[in-house]
């Protein structure tokens, strides 16, 4: 079966197998360098291999305690279904990232952040346990004290210590379907960099950048800033998707139409009430409203490139590579900054504590060789890109920016993961 990452610029014939659910067999004895797959959107070749586990449909729920918030599940539920049937009793999940279509697998493989990591750190800090099958078919329950190397190692891990079975999660307490919500216009980098300090103390805060800016108004952006309502109450709006038009013409985004798309919405959004109750839903997941938005970028796809650079050289960093981008007229509608907390002990999650930019790139031909003067840019300034949006990186940038893969690699050694569980991404980075 032709599979490909969310950016459909990489695509494998694979043979795919689905295990009947969590408390069933997964014969492992038949795979050799097999992936965990969930709902396929991690951006790259993350969850591409040969041999791919599919555990979309191991989306039972277990357990719920309505009393701790504690939540029993299997690794395939997806955020989407846990939305559809908690919020409106009052729960939450504690950390999301900008999709609600991922896998409670996929969140603890990629340790995903969410609008909080400058409060809540990422996904991995709310996972109670999980049930991991090693690569020699021995299924173990794995948590911070249990076999805590384990733990760190499979967070963030990229689905290369064994397969996540089942999970206990520790959801939130919500009054509210709604966040209020505070929008504010700044007119540079500097004063974007001083709204996120001014703000630290909220719960959720993210920035889209106008990356076409230049000069005096580099770093222009629209910072979000929100919080959970105790008004609205907790009934639901029916989630809505709209098709994306696949009429529309090619070539729909070029440099032109994204510099004035970017240009209009950053007007429209300075002009706009500045604090409004928001549902939920539209403010954690704006692009899961258009169904297969992915395919806007043609037959060619696209990547996500998300890097993330020191607090300490936060601005300049962010200075000399917003500019690169401006000068190169590569910009994107979607350019999202957000500012991270302290960093956590998995040896390969994402997070620094810094600042994040995460921009979409069509692809085309020079696109890989101006990434690479990015990827020297962020390397310089002492950071690291996100192995989940991951496609291109080479070794020895992975190798240099993680610099706890070693240990990595020990524990997967000795759970036996080694030459059991890879992906395309893991051979091209040399893991």
């Amino acid at each position: 079966m032709l599979i490909s990452g969310w950016g459909r610029n990489i695509w494998v014939d694979a043979s795919i197998s689905s295990p009947p659910n969590s408390l069933g067999p997964i014969n492992l004895e038949k795979l050799s360098s097999a992936i965990p797959r969930g709902l396929g959107r991690s951006y790259g070749d993350s969850s591409l291999a040969q041999n791919v586990i599919c555990l979309e449909n191991n989306n039972l729920l277990i357990h719920f305690d309505d009393e701790t918030g504690i939540l029993e599940c299997e690794s395939g539920v997806s955020l989407f279904e846990l939305n559809n049937i908690f919020i409106s009793k009052g729960w939450f999940l504690p950390v999301t990232p900008g999709t609600q279509f991922i896998t409670v697998g996929g969140a603890i493989a990629s340790d995903v952040h969410g609008k909080n990591h400058h409060i809540d750190g990422t996904f991995s800090n709310f996972i109670i346990e999980f049930d991991l099958l090693l690569g020699n078919g021995e299924v173990i329950t794995v948590g911070p004290s249990s076999y805590p190397e384990l733990f760190k190692a499979t967070c963030g891990g990229m689905g290369l210590t064994g397969v996540i079975l089942k999970a206990k999660i520790q959801l939130i307490p919500i009054q509210s379907n709604f966040i209020l919500e505070r929008k504010i216009a700044t007119t540079n980098l500097s004063q974007t960099m001083h709204a996120f300090e001014l703000y630290a103390n909220a719960k959720y805060v993210v920035a889209w950048v106008d990356c076409f800016a230049k000069g005096s108004h580099l770093g222009r952006s629209i910072l979000m800033v929100g919080e959970h309502s105790e008004a609205g109450g907790l009934d639901e709006n029916q989630f809505t998707q709209y098709e994306f038009p696949h009429w529309a013409p090619k070539g729909l985004l070029n440099g032109s139409v994204l510099r004035a798309f970017n240009s209009c919405y950053y007007l429209k959004q300075k002009l706009s009430k500045c604090e409004i109750l928001v549902p939920l839903r539209k403010f954690f997941y704006p692009l899961d409203a258009i169904k297969g938005w992915n395919v806007m970028y043609g037959k060619e796809g696209f990547l996500q490139y998300q890097f993330v650079l020191p607090e300490e050289v936060g601005m300049e960093g962010l200075r000399d590579i917003l500019r690169e981008i401006s000068e190169s007229g590569r910009g994107s509608f979607l350019a999202v900054l957000k500012k991270f907390g302290p960093k956590n002990s998995n040896y390969l999650s994402f997070p620094l504590q810094g600042y994040t930019l995460a921009l979409d790139f069509k692809i085309d031909p020079g696109l890989y060789q101006f990434l690479e003067r990015l990827d020297i840019l962020v390397g310089a300034y002492g950071g690291r890109v996100y192995l989940t949006k991951d496609s291109r990186m080479s070794e020895k940038m992975f190798k240099d920016s993680y610099p706890e893969w070693p240990v990595f690699q020990s524990v997967r050694e000795k759970y036996h993961a080694i030459n059991k569980f890879s992906s395309l991404q893991s051979v091209r980075l040399g893991l």
